[in-house]
């Protein structure tokens, strides 16, 4: 199997090119590709299929094995790779996920040594990421009301405020006083992920508001454990914090591998992720 490493801020995946090479298996590879003492190291497995509804799809598994519906730092990477590979001209591009049809505009570097020769690479992705989804059944968060903003929940004895959010997948908000950067997310981050009131499982950002336009974030992301950066829990994050009146509509979010911008207008509008994304290195593996 060839493949080509990339990151979104550090969240890394295994990307394999399947207009060309079909995998089988992708959810035991998921799991041995994501291994980082047995296989190659990664956050999960990305693959780039054909797609009768947009230029590409993406289909996204996490290091256990399990299909995740979206992946913002994942979409970015996969926007690069078909620029950057030829598999595309285009600057203006849509993937297919299972949280629906994303569109991408690319921002493209020209090759300062030569230009003449190169058309440049992707260096930065903003994705129109939809309209977020707050209904509690659609998210799916075991609550009442039509919104779940700064409700209750008792996780290991403890009280907490969740603001939940679904950007195509299930976010839990968890604003903090205490700077998350002293948080054992090892200890707690299974509690959130499993509680009984996701039935999907949860993916749980904790956050400290530094600002009106910036907040400061860590990520618990379900099948896979704490993450360096999570672009679909940035734009929960960025959601909840102006849903509760706690940010503006465009908040840089920092994230232990770097810094997204989100905008949102609120209402039924788009939440819109601006980001880079980057090639580590390409192999080929036997399986």
């Amino acid at each position: 199997m060839k493949f080509t490493k990339m990151h979104g801020l550090g969240n890394d995946y295994i990307y394999v090119n399947c207009l060309e090479e079909p995998l089988p298996n992708p959810q035991e590879t998921a799991k041995f590709v994501s291994d980082r003492h047995f296989g190659i190291g990664a956050d999960g497995l990305i693959l780039i299929n054909p797609s009768e509804q947009a230029d590409f799809e993406m289909a996204m598994y996490n290091a256990d094995g399990s299909r995740a519906e979206m992946c913002g730092n994942g979409i970015r990477c996969v926007a690069k790779y078909v620029y950057d590979y030829g598999l595309t001209d285009k600057k203006e591009i849509t993937i297919e996920t299972l949280a629906g049809i994303k569109r991408l505009q690319l921002t493209v570097e020209e090759d300062k040594a030569s230009p003449a020769q190169s058309r440049g690479k992707v260096s930065l992705v903003k994705v129109n990421m939809g309209a977020p989804e707050l209904a509690p059944s659609k998210i799916p968060v075991l609550a009442s009301g039509e919104r779940v903003i700064g409700a209750p929940l008792e996780v290991a004895g403890k009280t907490y405020q969740m603001t939940c959010v679904s950007m195509g997948n299930p976010h839990c908000v968890i604003f903090m006083e205490e700077d998350v950067r002293d948080l054992d997310l090892e200890a707690i981050g299974p509690s959130f992920e499993n509680h009984p009131s996701f039935p999907n499982r949860i993916n749980t950002e904790f956050v400290n508001i530094l600002d009106r336009q910036t907040l400061r974030m860590r990520v618990w992301e379900r099948g896979t454990g704490e993450t360096l950066a999570c672009g679909t829990g940035a734009c929960a994050t960025a959601v909840a914090a102006m849903l509760s009146q706690k940010a503006a509509s465009e908040v840089t979010v920092r994230l232990l591998g770097g810094d997204l911008k989100i905008a949102w207008q609120g209402a039924d509008t788009p939440v819109y992720m601006t980001g880079p994304a980057t090639t580590v290195f390409e192999g080929e593996i036997f399986l």
